[in-house]
């Protein structure tokens, strides 16, 4: 079991609140991700991205995806330190008649298109700090294995049969689409044609002998799996979509197609004139980065969690489900769902030329700023919109100006000349609000702020949880804003180190100033990396004080021991943030012409 530490977080004046890890533990390993009370260092999870599609190159929405999962995965090695607890996939999706068209447009053979934006894709989480343990990519030799011995399983099962399967297929989004969602519309020469209801694209009428995968006879039990388990799909109405699909007709599901249509892809067993359909295909990877079908998976599924868009909800939320089942498996432990980014208010297209690159980005607004605007922006629940303006509003204000000053002012030689964490003195601020006497100088609004940094991890630890990092920035921020109250309101500037009335307010006011920001800094990590580095170091927190076992709030305030308290601060890292409307003159220069 985890050791707990003594010291415990503050409820309401006056009481005594509970532990940190007390409450993590209790939350996290009984009912949250993991599902199971396993010893907390030895509790493992799983998270992935989806694997992205390589017959373009990456755009924010990819970034997003990761960023997502980075965060939670993050988030969660700071409640559990074991490096072997946690592991986090992504990769490419590299087979399938999308990508044999487009290698054929470019005058490519598929292994080159695939290997040139395969890597820019790990290029780019590269650049943007995406801690993966594992890069998958479907055109790999484990991958093959995973995805034939997953297929001789359904096989085995009396799940496939071969038959004439037709109906509209739609070669962008890989998929054949029910009469209800395809509709008759008018190309750019006026001629008639059949496109997706859903995103326009183009449809054909297919009729091919397939095998056909028995989904229909897993209505009933995904209907079962998803009502026993509320949180299986997150956000809510995302589960509410899923239901809703499953109360139409759900019909068996073609999961293979000829090769001599498609011949990009891994071949069925035993029958090389039939090609495995690229979405089985690529659903099997979350198998075969925990080592499917090796034994040591077994250990990993039940703790996975999925990270992906709501275009794909139904591929992971029905279709996926529905062959784990027929495979003897279980579901998904979670699938988190998120909305798309629209650039402008207008949908991110090559024909309207505004996709935006996001390296491009993270070199104009530094890595830690764009990841802290997506996803401190991004609400999983409905599409966020994007443009230049807003991100430099977001970070100047939250990052460069509330944290970035915070740091300054309490660290300034002015301030604290002496360059330490000062002593906290319990006669100006007493445990007890309401007491009086000459030396009192709390009031009432530093209650509320001790209160509200106390219960912050704790509150965080929730919207991580709920999927909800943009909440948890929020609170983060809330924070932040009413520690600068606390500063201004207290003024250190005005007070004296020489006056013996003066001095010891005015190392509790720096000394409460600096504990906040520890607490800001430490959850800051799984978000802004680079900058909650340079944050704690600033404070002189070490590398092995810098996790939720360690994350203590103002002990001294509580009657325990403070190991910062006279500690020197770190060596000066300059600004924490640069305010980008001074070093980003391109966009003042931009709307000018």
């Amino acid at each position: 079991m985890l050791r707990i530490s003594v010291l415990r977080l503050l409820g309401r004046p006056g009481t005594s609140g509970v532990s940190l890890l007390e409450y993590i533990s209790s939350r996290y390993y009984s009912s949250g991700p993991l599902g199971a009370r396993d010893d907390a260092r030895d509790a493992r999870a799983v998270f992935t991205t989806p694997i992205f599609y390589v017959n373009a190159a990456p755009h924010i929405g990819h970034l997003y995806s990761a960023l997502l999962a980075d965060a939670l995965c993050r988030h969660r090695r700071l409640r559990v330190p074991s490096a072997a607890a946690t592991r986090f996939s992504t990769g490419t999706d590299e087979h399938g008649l999308k990508i044999q068209q487009a290698a054929a447009s470019a005058g490519l053979a598929p292994t080159e298109l695939c290997d040139r934006v395969s890597a820019q894709f790990q290029q780019l989480f590269r650049e943007a700090g995406i801690s993966s343990t594992d890069f998958i990519r479907t055109t790999e030799a484990r991958h093959r294995i995973a995805v034939q011995h997953f297929w001789g399983l359904l096989k085995a099962r009396g799940l496939l049969y071969k038959g004439l399967y037709e109906g509209w297929y739609c070669a962008s989004e890989e998929c054949f689409l029910p009469e209800a969602k395809v509709t008759r519309q008018s190309d750019s020469s006026g001629d008639s044609c059949y496109v997706s209801l859903e995103s326009g694209h183009p449809v054909s009428w297919t009729k091919e002998e397939n095998y056909i995968f028995r989904l229909s006879q897993f209505r009933e039990p995904l209907q079962r799996w998803l009502r026993g388990d509320p949180q299986a799909i997150t956000p809510e109405p995302f589960l509410r979509a899923v239901l809703q699909w499953l109360e139409e007709e759900l019909p068996d599901l073609s999961v293979s197609r000829k090769s001599s249509h498609l011949h990009w892809g891994i071949p069925v067993p035993g029958d090389d004139s039939q090609t495995i359909y690229v979405w089985l295909d690529a659903l099997v990877n979350y198998l075969t980065v925990i080592g499917y079908p090796n034994a040591e998976f077994k250990s990993w599924w039940p703790t996975t969690s999925h990270i992906i868009g709501k275009d794909i909800l139904k591929f992971h939320a029905i279709y996926w489900p529905a062959l784990l089942l027929g495979a003897g498996m279980s579901p998904p432990h979670r699938i988190y769902v998120h909305s798309h980014w629209t650039v402008c208010g207008q949908k991110m297209s090559k024909s309207l030329g505004n996709v935006v690159d996001p390296r491009t980005c993270l070199d104009r607004y530094t890595v830690d700023g764009f990841r802290y605007f997506l996803l401190r922006q991004g609400v999983p629940n409905w599409d966020c919109d994007y443009y230049d303006e807003k991100v430099v509003k977001l970070l100047d204000s939250e990052l460069a100006d509330a944290l970035g000053g915070l740091l300054n002012r309490c660290t300034a030689k002015r301030i604290n000349p002496s360059g330490t964490y000062p002593v906290f003195c319990t006669t100006c601020f007493p445990s007890e609000p309401g007491l009086v006497g000459p030396s009192v100088r709390a009031q009432a609004e530093d209650y509320a702020l001790v209160n509200a940094v106390a219960t912050l991890p704790r509150q965080v630890a929730d919207h991580y949880d709920n999927f909800q990092i943009y909440k948890a920035l929020e609170a983060v921020s809330s924070c932040v804003r009413q520690t600068n109250s606390f500063v201004q309101r207290h003024a250190p500037w005005r007070l004296n180190w020489e006056s013996p009335v003066d001095a010891p307010w005015l190392g509790t006011v720096l000394h409460v100033a600096l504990e906040c920001l520890r607490v800001f800094g430490t959850l800051l990590q799984p978000v802004t990396p680079s900058l909650a580095d340079k944050l704690l170091s600033r404070l002189g927190v070490s590398a092995t004080e810098r996790g939720l076992g360690e994350l203590c709030f103002l002990p001294r305030f509580y009657g325990h021991p403070c190991p910062f308290e006279g500690r020197r601060l770190g060596p000066e890292t300059g600004l924490l943030f640069p305010r980008l409307d001074q070093s980003r003159a391109w966009l003042v220069k931009a709307h000018r012409t």
